[in-house]
């Protein structure tokens, strides 16, 4: 993938719901978290470090990029898909392979039930004529 196009697992800041720069919002879009626990854990951090936490903040303000438009999420399941694929890629994609699975499975049983013929039914027809 080339480095200028647009990733949906890719780490990004977003302006749109963040209060500052948007970087908190941003951490919590991308680990699914609350973005109000974000920003407390954030301000204990600055408490805690005496300020130098303010440092990296700006820093990651300055280096990350913002959310393009067409990334916003449609709805919540969507955005909690996009989530679950950056917290674990390869489980992502196994749920993905059993979904498609189980809809393959129920189009060949409805595929069966169609195509098979229905004995009790024609002689049920056949009874009414």
């Amino acid at each position: 993938m080339a480095s200028n196009q647009s990733s949906k697992t890719k780490f990004y800041r977003d302006p749109y719901y963040g209060k500052v720069f948007g970087v908190n919002a941003g951490i919590a879009d991308y680990t699914g978290l609350d973005v109000t626990i974000v920003r407390l854990m954030f301000l204990a951090s600055v408490i805690l470090s005496g300020g130098a936490m303010l440092f990296f903040y700006f820093l990651a303000a300055m280096i990350t990029p913002k959310r393009p438009p067409d990334l916003n999420p449609v709805d919540d399941e969507e955005k909690k898909f996009w989530q679950g694929v950056r917290a674990n890629p390869s489980r992502s994609t196994k749920q993905i392979n059993s979904q498609f699975r189980d809809i393959d499975r129920r189009l060949a049983d409805i595929e069966h039930y169609v195509t098979t013929e229905n004995r009790v039914l024609a002689q049920q027809i056949d009874d009414l004529r």
